[in-house]
């Protein structure tokens, strides 16, 4: 039987336990970007040094290379390049070229909730920075400035006066791809917002999950994740009535089988939000996480999918116990000396250490998902266990940087 190949987009870390899958089911895997050192290209069995945002060339390249599937997991710019490969191979994707496009452009996703009737903040997409100061009385300050097409918190502020949103702008513009970025209103949360994934099955959310996502006030952007924990405490009718416009923002997009990133909040007007809905896995490891926690796969499934096998069969979530993940990061940029965890607490609750760097290595501020310098898995028997040892982490876990 011929070998079938699969192409992984971009080279992170977090392609490791896709290739892993993949090479399980004895599928050859294809890396691609444009930096030779990335960590995944050690593991894949073939690599090759292309821009993932130039679709035409990674689409020429997969044709002579004849692949049966692509992927762009846990890697935001890949994922309109690889609907457009897939869509012109006839390969299996998560959803249509279009479809792709209008979730991973902030700007146009926004207008799709607003024109289908879904809560969605007042929002603007702009390509020009005159354009957008001229344009504050639109807007409930505060606001939040972002690109249309980064994620992990990249290029995100908040801003609470127009005098301060022209270097909150240029933030924005120095992590987006296309020069675009979106303001929009800040809406105040109810509890903690969830980051998760899902997965659906022939555009049936097959498996939906909430998390509670916590952050670092301490961090370099207070904005970016520091810790999620499952099962999520939202209000049972917000991940109700989230599960179902979920459901039917995917019946109107007419997705297809797959893993989706989606990001939801409760806020306190009593309305959940639709945030973001991305046809990857997330980064941050969230479907490793959702592994340990519901004994679902759904990175082995991805994987299956994307190559044209038949996937296992998906149930919605059942969660064993309370999972936490923390995500190790520096509180200043210098030299990583080491990590210290309190014996006990590590012993009682810590089930993986993950660390990505070592002593003698450059670190730097928390700005952004792609600077956290590792993670940490924690099981609890209950939410209560989990709350009272979560929230003060810190006391437990030492990160020296000089």
């Amino acid at each position: 039987m011929k070998q079938k190949k699969l192409m992984l987009l971009g080279g992170i870390r977090y392609l490791l336990p896709v290739i892993k899958a993949a090479h399980k089911h004895n599928i050859h895997v294809i890396t691609v970007d444009y930096i030779p050192d990335n960590i995944a290209h050690k593991y894949s069995d073939e690599f090759h040094n292309l821009s993932i945002l130039d679709k035409d060339a990674v689409l020429q390249l997969a044709q002579e290379l004849k692949i049966d599937g692509i992927m762009s997991f846990g890697v935001d710019p890949g994922v309109v390049t690889a609907a457009f490969v897939a869509e012109k191979m006839n390969l299996p994707f998560q959803c249509s070229y279009e479809a792709a496009c209008i979730l991973q452009d902030k700007s146009r996703f926004r207008q799709f909730l607003k024109e289908h009737n879904f809560n969605v903040p007042n929002a603007k997409g702009y390509a020009s920075i005159e354009v957008a100061l001229k344009d504050v009385d639109y807007f409930h300050w505060p606001v939040i400035v972002k690109p249309v097409d980064s994620a992990g918190s990249k290029g995100v502020s908040r801003v609470d006066t127009p005098e301060a949103l022209l270097e909150a702008v240029s933030y924005a513009l120095s992590e987006a791809h296309n020069g675009h970025f979106i303001i929009e209103d800040f809406l105040d949360k109810k509890g903690c917002s969830s980051d998760s994934d899902c997965f659906s099955i022939n555009g049936k959310l097959a498996f939906c999950s909430f998390s509670d996502q916590k952050f670092d006030l301490d961090a370099d952007n207070p904005y970016t994740p520091a810790a999620y924990s499952w099962p999520s405490t939202m209000p049972k009718y917000a991940k109700e009535e989230l599960t179902n416009e979920l459901q039917r923002l995917m019946t109107l997009l007419h997705v297809k089988t797959g893993v989706y990133n989606v990001e939801t909040r409760l806020c306190t007007n009593g309305k959940p939000y639709i945030m973001e809905l991305s046809p990857r896995g997330g980064g941050n490891r969230l479907s490793e996480m959702l592994r340990y926690i519901t004994h679902t796969d759904l990175i082995d499934n991805a994987v299956l999918n994307a190559v044209g096998e038949k996937i296992e069969e998906i149930q919605q979530p059942c969660y064993d116990g309370c999972l936490a993940e923390i995500i190790l990061h520096s509180d200043k940029s210098g030299i990583f000396r080491k990590l210290i965890i309190d014996k006990e607490f590590e012993k009682q609750f810590v089930i993986e250490k993950d660390l990505w760097v070592e002593n003698g290595d450059k670190v730097e501020g928390f700005t952004g998902a792609n600077k956290a310098i590792g993670t940490l898995a924690l099981h609890f028997s209950s939410h209560q266990e989990l709350e009272e040892n979560v929230q003060y982490y810190k006391n437990k876990i030492t990160i020296i940087v000089d």
